[in-house]
Parts: C-alpha cells; structure tokens; sequence
C-alpha cells in the first residue's frame, strides 16, 4: 500500500533529477508532511518558475502535464463545465475528442473534484481524462468564460430599446439610464478587460456611426470593441459618475480618477473628457498601484548607463534631469529613483501633475493650475517644508526652472523632468528659459534622455536575418563605443539579431511589454566648464562622446543584439 507522502517524496525526487533543487534543500523540504506546503515554500523562497513545479507535480500524480498558457479554448468544450462548477472545483475543460473530455486539474490530489467531474462528464455522455496545468494558465483560461465582446453584447441586448429612446440632452432620463445594470456591466467589463489586457490607456471615441473601444498596449492603440453610436452617451455618463464629474457639463474638457478593486488588485484610472465636434470623448489612463514602482533595472537600464545614474542618485545635493517626449516613461523613472531615496530619514515632497503612483512615506502633492496652484507656486512652498529631496513633475517655465536651480543650490536633491529630444538639448533649453549658465553648471548633475521600445515575447522569440546594409549601419554605429560593449556582444558578421514570431501569450504580436533605452549624460568638471559657457549644443555632443557612453541609438541596438527587442523598434524609436 502506498504511503500517503508518496506524491511528495516523488515531487521532490523530480525537482533534484531536474536540478530545479539542491540535495540540501530535499533533505529539509522531505520533513514537511504536505505537497501543498512544501510547492508554497518552493515558489516563495526558492523562486522556482511555476511551471517548473507543475511539471514535477503532473509526474507525481502519475498525470500528464498540459501547457494552456495563451490557449484559446474552443467555448462550446469550455462550457461543458458550467462557470460556477470549474470555480469551486478548481477544473477546466480544455478540450474534446469524440467523447473523451480532457480537463484540467489545479490540485491532483483532490479527489472530491475528479469524482465531481467523472460524474458530470458521465451525465452529458463523455469520459473525462485529466492533467495538471499551472495556476497562471488555469486563470487565463478561466477568463475566457466571458470575453469583452461577448459580456458587453449580453448587456447590449437587455436594454437597446431604452438607451436608444434616450437623448444626451435630457439630464434627467441620462441619470436614470446610466443606474440600468446593463450600463454599468459594459464599463465594468471594458475597464476589467483592459486591465487584463495589461492595457496603459482606454479610448472611447465617437467615430461616425458608431463607437469605438480602443486599448494601448505596449505603446499601440488597438480596437478591442465597436458598439452602436447611441450608447455612447450613456456609457460617457456612467465613466462620468464613477469619477465624480459633472453629466450635464459636455462643452469643456473634465479631469476625474476612479479608484476600483479588480481581481483583488487596487486599481486606478486618471479619466480625461474632450468635447468633439459630435459628441465627447474619453480617455482613461490605467494605473496599477498593485503593481508597485519598478526598479531601474526593471525599467530597462543597464551597464554603465545604470551605474552611472546610481553614482549621481548617492549625491547629496543637485539635479537630476530625465528628459524625453511625452509617453516616454519620464514619470515612471523619477519614481524608480524616489523608490530607491526613500527612506525614513528624509523629507521628500512632490509635485506632481497628476499623482500617479502612491509611495508610501513620501508627501506627495496634485498641482491645479485652474485655481493657481502650479508647479512653481507649489516650489515655493515645497522649500518652507524643510524638504532634503524635492520631485518637480515637469519644468515647463521659466519660474518653475529658476526655482529647481535655487532649490539644488541650497542643498536639496531636485528630481525633474524636461521635454527634450536628448539629454544635449536640456542644458540648452534651461537657458533659453533664463536660468543663468553658471547657476547651472553648479547644480546639474546628470541629464537622462530614454524612449520606450517593446520587448520581444519570451515564449517565441526567434533569430531573424537582417540586410547586409543595416548589419554595417549596426557596427559602424557602435565603432566609437566597442570598448565599452558588454561581453556577451560580439560585432563579428553575421550579427544575429530577433524577432517574435507571434504566440497566443503575446496575441500574435510577437513583443510583451516595453523596456527603456536610454542615453547618459554626465556633467563633469570638463562639461561644467562647457555649461558655464552657454552649453553650445554641439560642445556639449562632443564632450559627451569622449565620456564613452552609449548614446539612445547605441543603447538600442545593444539591446536588439541582447534580444530584448528587434532592430525596428530601435530605429523607429531613435528616428530624428
């Protein structure tokens, strides 16, 4: 008879043949009495990739594993199993073959499910076989139970009549359309779906006869949904009760924030409405404060670049520049550092327009222009706060410039950021907004010019050809900088070079998520000297190139020859 610790003694005799685990780590983890505890421990402490532990799982329970990550599951099998029942349960049909019903199974030991399922299964004339599947691919595939175009349609048909008798004038009967269910399950659902979209923006925008859903994601817009032009009113006046704006108010643009919990995750969405010509507009920007703040390594930086900005982040006094066009993850990188200054030792206060991220112990404050509080009066007041680090959104004018520059030289760390081509133009742009060049090249300490790429999906990342030209273009772009190329990049012909092929886990696009690329400017007592000068643009190109750092181009096309991402995002994201 076997022990009831066999499936565990085989789990973990599957992980130390696969070398997942030390010889150590059995020995300790073959005192726990359960699986359960013991896959806890392995996921928590020794960070072994879930499907490493659903492999060894499968094989302990004598099942065969399934990989349904990015699966698309035909919805007439997945419904063989009703919602509620694959819930409870913790099954999924995944697939049908004449009469056998493969299902999924979260746990191989619970019985209870598999005799709830082989009965299920015997009442509509199948044989059920089961397998083992990771958790994360488990929950996707629970999702497509309902999918954006299917759950909206369902709300659609309950009430077309009345929110087609509706007008957009009528305050009254909007107020009492936007109550319906059917409303509030459309925006739900498209606010839900695009978070697991893993979306940055929602567009809801009138175009003709009709209205269109759009996502960005991963920097490009995508139409996720089309429905009939009389719903949009309502759908414009229900995102304008979730975040407290006025319905009757369709001449001038509103700014609002919801706050909603969406699969246990805290979520925010900084809403924006513009009046068009026919109708308004929204936009809502999808910010995950589940997620936490990324490090910079996360963010993509790396090498000297990272070492670099690390040095000038340990000063204890200056400015800190990131520099870049809008969408570029400015914001997000000033966050980065503030994550890593915050500490229960300092003061930092900031200003931002508006607070995307909440950081705990950091006294973070909303500019709002239309009642006179702006960045530079927020400045002044900052500085009677005894702060030891300040974070200025943006410096867009000249009081707000003359300010940062009084603030880093009294001593304070003064994080901002600037809308600049490169991290060249900054010192230039500071000076055309009358900050005096000596003031300057006394308190700058680094200027981080970035763009955002998309990354190649892991899951089908492939080698790919590229031209002759463009392989030259390629070496003699990093020529200057071979001395400083990492050792794991060799410009020796044929250059290899990636691409993603396209999966279901990157919806046939071949990238998942972005990465910053980024060029490094340090000032140094040689562009000290030049700043003091009047910082001529191309001194200051010069001077840049004999520190030996990667400039944007170079930064990027190491990182296509990494395989982060293709040799195209690069170009098109360092084009002049």
């Amino acid at each position: 008879m076997p022990r009831r610790d066999q499936p565990k003694i085989e789990f973990l005799k599957n992980l130390l043949k696969a070398n997942a685990i030390t010889l150590e780590a059995y020995q300790r983890l073959n005192k726990e009495r359960e699986l359960r505890a013991v896959e806890g421990i392995l996921a928590v402490e020794e960070k072994i990739p879930e499907e490493t532990l659903a492999r060894a799982r499968a094989a302990a329970y004598r099942l065969p594993f399934e990989d349904l990550a990015g699966r698309k599951v035909d919805p007439a099998v997945l419904k063989a199993l009703p919602l509620e029942f694959a819930e409870h349960y913790g099954v999924l049909a995944f697939a049908r073959e004449d009469d056998l019903l493969s299902v999924a199974l979260l746990n191989g030991d619970d019985l209870k499910a598999q005799e709830a399922v082989e009965f299920l299964a015997r009442e509509k004339g199948y044989k059920a076989r089961f397998a083992i599947t990771t958790p994360t691919a488990f929950q996707g595939v629970l999702k497509q139970y309902g999918n954006l175009g299917t759950e909206v349609k369902e709300a659609l048909d309950v009430a077309a009549d009345k929110f087609a008798s509706t007008t957009k004038d009528a305050v009254g009967e909007m107020e009492e359309v936007v109550k319906e269910a059917p409303v509030s399950k459309m925006v739900s659902v498209i606010l839900k779906h695009a978070v697991e979209a893993r979306a940055s923006d929602i567009h809801i925008e009138p175009v003709f006869n009709e209205t269109r859903i759009r996502y960005r994601i991963d920097g490009d817009l995508h139409t996720s949904l089309v429905l009939p032009k009389y719903i949009h009113s309502a759908i414009v006046s229900r995102v304008k009760v979730l975040s407290n704006l006025k319905i009757d108010e369709t001449r001038v643009p509103q700014d609002g924030r919801i706050r909603l919990e969406i699969e246990g995750r805290e979520i925010d969405f900084r809403v924006s409405t513009f009046p068009l010509y026919s109708n308004e507009k929204v936009v809502m920007r999808i910010l995950d404060t589940a997620e936490g703040v990324p490090t910079l390594e996360g963010l993509g930086f790396d090498g000297k670049n990272l070492a670099s900005m690390k040095d000038n982040i340990d000063k204890p006094h200056g400015m800190f520049l990131v520099t870049g066009p809008t969408g570029s993850g400015k914001s997000t990188t000033l966050y980065a550092i503030l994550n890593i200054l915050n500490a229960e030792g300092v003061n930092i206060v900031t200003l931002e327009d508006p607070v995307e991220y909440y950081l705990k112990g950091v006294n973070q404050s909303q500019v709002k222009p239309d009642i006179g509080y702006t960045f530079a009066a927020g400045l002044r007041s900052i500085l009677r706060q005894d702060p030891d680090i300040v974070m200025v959104g943006e410096i867009r004018d000249s009081e707000t410039a003359q300010l940062a520059i009084h603030a880093a030289l009294t001593g304070h760390i003064v994080l901002s950021t600037l809308h600049t081509n490169d991290a060249f133009g900054a010192m230039p742009r500071l000076i055309d907004m009358k900050v005096e060049p000596f003031l300057l090249a006394s308190t700058l300490n680094i200027v981080v010019a970035q763009r955002l790429v998309r990354k190649i999906c892991a899951h089908c990342r492939a080698e790919t050809e590229v031209p002759q030209s463009l392989q030259d273009e390629v070496i003699r772009e990093l020529q200057p900088v071979i001395a400083a190329l990492p050792p794991d990049v060799k410009l020796v012909k044929p250059l290899t070079f990636w691409r993603g092929k396209g999966c279901a886990r990157c919806g046939d696009t071949g990238y998942a998520g972005r990465s910053a690329i980024g060029e490094v400017l340090n000032v140094d007592e040689t562009m000290k000297a030049i700043v003091a000068e009047g910082a001529k643009y191309e001194k200051v190109r010069a001077a840049f190139d004999r520190q030996g750092m990667f400039n944007l181009k170079q930064d990027g096309i190491v990182k296509a020859l990494k395989g982060v991402t293709t040799i195209e995002e690069v170009l098109s994201a360092t084009k002049e």
